[in-house]
């Protein structure tokens, strides 16, 4: 069954200037009866992409780029600061006091950046992230004491806390349907470009004297560059229908769909306009304090936190952001002689399996991406405990500066890694960032930051206790215990995730209507297959 009855679906005249003229009351009549709306499908119709929406996306993600660049070169500066911050060398605690002020920095920015944007719009964030982390980067190559250094990094961790949560969500509300999931992806194969980047930078100035110093200060650069470009970005067309500037939204929808005709984008703009307005209502008649208490007291909203909070919680408890931290650190500890070249061999499988990912997200759909890759995250973590065990059975189980191990166990240790990181690349480190299509507009910037600081959260707790839960429990005890995460996490996909792929972001909040929507995504999917391939046929009969 469609929004329209058979007998009415017949009546609609074929070709889209037709249905231009359908009224807005209609569409949202059929978008409140939580099915999918044939007029909505019509209006997806012409969706086929110009330079200037990848223009768009690609500005958007060097928001991206920064988050993976201190991600990364954190991990090559940690080995090379020495006695540039004070101490002769810098202490476990140390380490971990540089790297999780980053993470509550980012805790904060997250869990700002989605209100924020619904009060100024989703573009201004990006440009305070950018000047936020500037003067964090520009901070960090000019200290000289540990607690300087740890304050620049909270600085830096506030703007890339913006960045995480606003970026995805400005892709995804400018992206077509059928592409939004890629484009969402191509935000996450920047982070792990930036990684890519940091590592190489690492191994660059890593023989140089302060050489850090760069390291870090560089990423004053993209920064630079992406805040200049923010002059040419449109606004989210949802935010502007949102503020009932119509004709504001109708300019962005016809530079982003170029090739749709002026009757075309009028109908797109009717029905977006339609669908969003519930939410717009919402928004205009109650206090953020009651959108954000609906988040829990209203059944849909909850569901899609649940699903939101969960995956980003996951993405991080799995361990991945301290194997980028410390992976330099771990390899020189277990013996080899080039731990940022190795570093960089990790990042690069991360890389090249989240284009992976970008090419498959929207084709293979976000759930059975997820169910599939899991698994290769808990056996990749699982071969990484044996081979600890093995590898430290003479050092007592701990890692010991300066032992001697097997080059056997290293190597496997390093396989364990690339398949745990590949298998991460392919659907965790993707997935969860689609959390923006999971909320509807009137709640979707506090949806946002909630998942958003989530993740920033899991993060921070992971940062802070990894060289500490290494030395109580063993190596081979913290990735058994993270192993062990990750198959609950798993378990979490199989039970609660549903696939949304090919729904627009309005009609996913039909999905939720009763239960977690497993099925539901299923069968909402499927007719709107065959609205399509109805469409499809009139148009060539």
């Amino acid at each position: 069954m469609t929004g329209l009855p058979s007998s009415d679906a017949e009546k609609v005249p074929v070709g889209t200037e037709a249905k231009s003229g359908v009224e807005v009351e209609d569409i949202a009549q059929c978008t409140a009866a939580g099915e999918i709306s044939e007029y909505a499908v019509v209006a997806e119709g012409e969706d086929r992409t110009t330079w200037f929406v990848w223009l768009l996306v690609c500005c958007c993600t060097i928001s991206g780029l920064l988050f993976g660049y201190d991600t990364g070169v954190i991990s090559g500066a940690l080995v090379t600061i020495n006695g540039d911050l004070g101490p002769s060398e810098l202490s476990n605690e140390q380490k971990e006091f540089i790297t999780s002020a980053t993470t509550l920095g980012a805790l904060l920015g997250g869990l700002a950046a989605g209100t924020m944007s619904d009060w100024t719009g989703r573009r201004p964030v990006l440009g305070i992230a950018d000047i936020t982390f500037m003067g964090g980067a520009i901070g960090q190559a000019l200290s000289h004491t540990v607690w300087s250094m740890v304050g620049c990094r909270f600085l830096i961790g506030i703007g890339v806390g913006l960045a995480s949560c606003i970026a995805p969500l400005y892709i995804q509300e400018l992206s077509p349907t059928r592409l939004r999931g890629r484009m969402v992806v191509l935000n996450v194969v920047m982070i792990t470009l930036g990684q890519v980047i940091a590592y190489g930078i690492d191994a660059g100035f890593a023989n140089v004297n302060a050489g850090w110093r760069w390291m870090v200060g560089l990423g004053t650069v993209p920064a630079a560059i992406q805040l200049a470009l923010l002059v040419y970005l449109p606004e989210s067309p949802r935010v502007l229908v949102k503020r009932g500037n119509m004709e504001a939204a109708r300019e962005v929808l016809s530079r982003v769909y170029a090739l749709a005709s002026s009757e075309q984008v009028d109908l797109k703009l009717k029905v977006l306009h339609a669908t969003v307005k519930q939410s717009v209502e919402i928004a205009n008649s109650t206090t953020f304090w009651q959108r954000f208490g609906s988040m829990f007291s209203n059944p849909i909203n909850r569901r899609a936190l649940v699903i939101g909070c969960g995956m980003q919680a996951f993405q991080q408890l799995c361990g991945f952001n301290t194997l980028m931290y410390y992976s330099a650190s771990l390899f020189q500890e277990i013996g080899f002689n080039q731990p940022t070249a190795v570093g960089l061999i990790i990042s690069g499988t991360n890389f090249l399996f989240t284009l992976f990912a970008l090419k498959y997200i929207d084709v293979v759909g976000r759930r059975r991406i997820m169910v599939f890759s899991a698994p290769g995250m808990v056996f990749g973590l699982t071969l990484a405990s044996i081979a600890f065990h093995y590898m430290t059975t003479d050092t007592g189980g701990n890692l010991v500066t300066g032992a001697q191990y097997s080059h056997g166990w290293a190597g496997i240790m390093l396989l364990s890694m690339i398949i745990f990181v590949a298998s991460y690349a392919t659907g965790l480190g993707n997935v969860p960032w689609q959390q923006g299509e999971l909320f509807s507009l009137d709640v979707r910037g506090i949806g946002t930051s909630l998942s958003t600081a989530t993740n920033w959260a899991a993060n921070f707790l992971i940062g802070s206790t990894y060289l500490s839960l290494m030395s109580a429990i063993t190596p081979s005890g913290a990735f058994g215990f993270y192993a062990g995460l990750c198959l609950l996490g798993w378990l979490f996909c199989v039970f609660c995730f549903p696939d949304v792929s090919g729904l627009s972001l309005e009609e996913v909040q039909n999905v939720f209507k009763d239960g977690f929507g497993i099925r539901e995504s299923e069968r909402l999917r499927r007719v709107k297959r065959e609205i399509l391939q109805r469409e499809k046929a009139k148009l060539s009969g």
